[in-house]
């Protein structure tokens, strides 16, 4: 949901799924993330590399209706020109800390941005040039892990947030930083900018009254009540799930998802540029 509020503030409408045919208008970009997605194993279901081929026979497609005279949302130039963003791991390494010790995850990184920077390679090889590429959040502060029961309440850090979790998302995007910054090097003509999204969500719980959020890690969507409100066994979908009178004190929707004021929130920080490298807002990609 963070993605969706830039092209709001650009009065840009909301991005068409690629999968969704009907009724789609890709005139200001497609969306090709799919829920639950991961850059490993490339044999999961719609993992990046997966992804990134979809692009490809988009892209394709779009240009082979150009050469036989018929219309289409986006030319040769306006796929060069394109802004390309991605945003994955996070399911990555929450797979990786459900089951591995911190050091352990930390040597699983090297793949998983292997992948990430192939994906860039691919693009930028079939002539994309500007990409903007998500760090991951605050994942130790999501009520679906803080939930998980533990004996020792030493792993919290001074805001409640998990420390591991939290610890491994700062690892993984320092790396994630360096090899943004290793592209801009390596590709010629090629923008490349990296944006710290952990930072951005930590601050909604760390300064969460600064922005009128009474409740930075209950769920508005669950069941069970304080702390958390999230139940592992029964989602925000389930009968018995309760929803909150006022979503804009809260800033986790479901335990994964923020809230839509919440995520209005960290897109305004996202767009400042504060948060990125270079230092570059949004709106210098969008040409008229």
């Amino acid at each position: 949901m963070t993605e969706i509020y830039p092209g709001e503030s650009l009065n840009i409408s909301y991005l068409s799924p690629y999968l969704k045919v009907l009724g789609s208008n890709y005139s200001n970009g497609v969306n090709f993330a799919i829920g639950g997605s991961k850059t490993l194993p490339r044999d999961v279901l719609f993992a990046l590399h997966v992804q990134v081929q979809e692009f490809l026979f988009f892209k394709d497609r779009s240009l082979e209706l150009i050469n036989q005279g018929q219309e289409t949302p986006i030319d040769a130039e306006g796929f060069q020109n394109a802004l390309y963003t991605i945003d994955i791991g996070q399911n990555d390494i929450n797979a990786l800390l459900s089951n591995l010790p911190y050091d352990q995850v930390v040597a699983k990184f090297p793949p998983i941005l292997a992948e990430i920077k192939y994906a860039v390679q691919i693009l930028y090889d079939n002539g994309s040039r500007n990409f903007w590429i998500h760090g991951t959040g605050a994942l130790g502060c999501l009520p679906q892990k803080l939930s998980i029961p533990r004996k020792n309440y030493s792993y919290l850090d001074q805001n409640g947030c998990l420390k591991t979790y939290n610890r491994a998302a700062v690892a993984f995007n320092a790396a994630l930083g360096s090899l943004c910054d290793q592209l801009n090097v390596e590709l010629k003509n090629a923008t490349v900018v990296y944006t710290d999204l952990f930072a951005i969500k930590y601050d909604l719980v760390a300064s969460h009254t600064k922005y009128g959020f009474d409740r930075p890690l209950m769920t508005c969507c669950g069941y069970g009540g304080p702390p958390y409100n999230y139940d592992l066994r029964r989602s925000c979908q389930s009968p018995n799930a309760t929803v909150c009178t006022d979503g804009s004190k809260f800033v986790s929707w479901d335990g994964v998802h923020l809230t839509e004021a919440a995520n209005a929130v960290a897109a305004a920080a996202l767009l400042s540029s504060a948060y990125s490298r270079p230092k570059l807002k949004f709106y210098q990609f969008c040409k008229a």
